[in-house]
């Protein structure tokens, strides 16, 4: 395995290192995050269908469930991320599975790898948090062969994990400047058309992830230490907004509680093609 968590220069977009510093301060408590979607990570991974013996890339791969699911059908698989410490543990967890995928450090929005290099591109709920998302689509088409395939999952702007974030959002600070399109615009189909139409032949797939708590604390525990925006949003706010964040949160997810816990259901919306 190969794992570059070392910050090269140019690596590491200027204008994304704080993104960087955020994803990773969650570390390997990501990995949790992570379990919760593995319904919509294997929904994703099936329809990549890509070539036998192909390379797969797995753009965002936080701690490595999507290139372990790939590597485990026994593709040649990359993982790129722009969070050191999520690679760490991805790197750890591939180890501990005896499957040989090289973690690389890189940026979405500027690939360290020639045109043309993979036969797939995957991203499970990651490239649509990219600050400059034509520069990731025009990324993902340029390393992608004539031919190959990519799949990407990616959030509605309509669904609960939009519903969640809105709750983080009303205790974040203005930002300064013209903030980044929303991440979910990347959930709707005519957006994703415009940023990767131009190359790829594309067709969508809507589908609900579920996730599921013993209860609202519980999701606030999991979320306030594996999910880095949250974790670093809290370890900002002072002890009452901190609490008031907290209950409000819980909350949310206790509205979803059946006689077992808490299930949330989550839409999203696969987006698969072929690089023309």
């Amino acid at each position: 395995m190969t794992l570059a968590t070392e910050h090269r220069e140019g690596a590491i977009r200027s204008h994304n290192a704080t993104p960087s510093a955020t994803w990773s301060s969650a570390g390997g408590a990501y990995d949790e995050i992570s379990r919760g979607i593995l319904d919509a990570i294997e929904h994703c991974t099936n329809r990549l269908t890509p070539p036998r013996g192909g390379h797969i890339l797995d753009v965002a791969t936080g701690t490595g469930w999507a290139a372990r699911r790939l590597a485990e059908r026994g593709f040649k698989v990359t993982g790129v991320d722009f969070a050191p410490d999520m690679l760490a543990t991805a790197d750890e967890l591939a180890g501990a599975h005896n499957l040989d995928i090289a973690f690389e450090l890189g940026d979405a929005e500027a690939l360290p790898y020639a045109d043309a290099s993979f036969d797939a591109v995957v991203s499970s709920f990651g490239i649509m948090f990219v600050q400059r998302p034509e520069d990731a689509a025009a990324e993902i088409a340029r390393v992608c062969k004539p031919g190959g395939r990519i799949a990407l999952a990616i959030w509605t702007p309509n669904g609960n994990v939009f519903e969640m974030f809105k709750i983080m959002k009303a205790y974040m600070p203005q930002p300064a400047g013209t903030p980044p399109p929303s991440p979910f615009e990347w959930g709707r189909p005519e957006r994703v058309k415009e940023l990767l139409g131009g190359h790829f032949d594309l067709a969508f797939e809507h589908a609900t992830s579920f996730y599921r708590e013993p209860d609202g604390e519980a999701a606030w525990r999991t979320f306030v230490e594996g999910y880095g925006p949250l974790r670093t949003l809290t370890g900002k706010l002072d002890e009452g907004d901190r609490r008031a964040l907290e209950r409000d949160f819980v909350a949310f997810h206790d509205g979803f509680a059946t006689d077992l816990g808490v299930c949330v259901p989550r839409d999203y919306l696969v987006a698969a093609g072929t690089r023309r």
